[in-house]
């Protein structure tokens, strides 16, 4: 069965079909921010969008190279980005949180007060280690007396990247610690002025998530409709269908291959719904904020996995034809070696 057209483009757009990324760095500056909350997902996002590209690559590009970080940018989200990125997405994306931060600061028992005296501890602490872990972080407010049960500790952490940038830059062992952007990347660059922003993220977003229509860039970006509208309007666009538009030029789209794709792909949160994508699957992927490990053939959602004991378990949605069992499979065997996963663990594919 062919893909969706619109579907096949948005894969194609994603290199999640065509020509792969070589490199970790590239498939994340073509995504230009990638779910970041989770991180085996953002690997396996990664992963689905390069060829002949280790895991190896991604930890170096965060912990050796400095290219690659992670910080709250995006509707208030982690994402994984291309440091040279991080400063204007940061510039543009951020300053609107501020008042929503405060507010979910004081849900979680943190007075405006204690904020403060929160947001400086993770200051201080970062600019006087070089790094810290987030239990290190916790450890720390908890001792000045501010609430880090719950959500709060995390919202504390918000702040004080939206005051002062911080980021999850070097990976130690399993653990993604946190630095000041400055102290970890250098001297923030001068930024041009925010409509020069806004043309610069309209284009890099369509790069990757065209055909796409403002209200999908505003919900992605996090920005009122009006700066997605305005940024779109500053760039050369084609007409798409419907409200939706792309980069002229484009490249014919490709037909995705069967590919199993983690928790928080981008490919689900990159417009105002999913359903282009996972059709009458939907509720089966997404159970609130529970995104869950999924594989599509033709573009379409075929089965749900997981990692079980070690091993790779694929839960058919309905019976598979046996070359699309032949492609998965294989592809599972892709992902164990690239989140190094022991090879004696059978694979499993359930019945349907």
């Amino acid at each position: 069965m062919a893909a969706d057209p619109l579907v096949a483009a948005r894969c194609t757009a994603q290199r999640l079909a065509g020509e792969p990324a070589t490199s970790a760095q590239d498939a994340v500056r073509r995504v230009l921010a990638v779910q970041g909350q989770d991180p085996r997902g953002f690997r396996l996002a990664v992963r689905a969008r390069t060829a002949g590209v280790a895991a190896a690559d991604l930890d170096a590009g965060l912990t050796d190279r400095r290219s690659l970080v992670v910080s709250w940018l995006n509707r208030g989200t982690l994402h994984l980005v291309a440091a040279e990125d991080f400063w204007w997405l940061h510039a543009l994306t951020t300053p609107q949180l501020a008042a929503t931060s405060l507010l979910r600061l004081g849900q979680e028992g943190v007075t405006p007060e204690l904020a403060e005296v929160g947001v400086e501890v993770v200051r201080r602490e970062v600019a006087e280690h070089g790094s810290r872990s987030r239990d290190e972080l916790r450890t720390a407010v908890a001792a000045a007396g501010v609430p880090t049960s719950g959500q709060a500790l995390v919202h504390v952490l918000l702040a004080a990247t939206l005051r002062h940038r911080l980021i999850r830059g070097p990976v130690d062992g399993g653990d993604h610690r946190m630095v000041l952007a400055e102290d970890w990347l250098g001297p923030a660059p001068d930024l041009p002025p925010r409509e020069v922003l806004l043309a610069r993220l309209a284009e890099r977003y369509l790069a990757a998530h065209g055909p796409a229509s403002p209200r999908d860039l505003a919900t992605w970006a996090g920005l009122p409709l009006r700066d997605a509208r305005a940024g779109l309007a500053a760039i050369e666009t084609v007409p798409a269908g419907d409200d939706l538009v792309d980069l002229p030029g484009r490249a014919a789209p490709a037909a995705p291959p069967p590919r199993l794709l983690g928790n928080f792909d981008p490919l689900l949160h990159g417009w105002r719904s999913r359903a282009a994508v996972l059709g009458a699957h939907d509720a089966a992927v997404v159970t609130g904020g529970i995104y869950r490990s999924w594989a599509m053939v033709d573009g379409r959602p075929v089965v749900l996995w997981r990692i079980e004991g070690g091993r790779i378990r694929i839960a058919p949605f309905a019976p598979l034809p046996q070359r699309t069992r032949v492609a998965l499979l294989a592809d599972a065997e892709a992902v164990r070696a690239w989140l190094a996963l022991p090879d004696r663990a059978p694979l499993v594919l359930d019945p349907a």
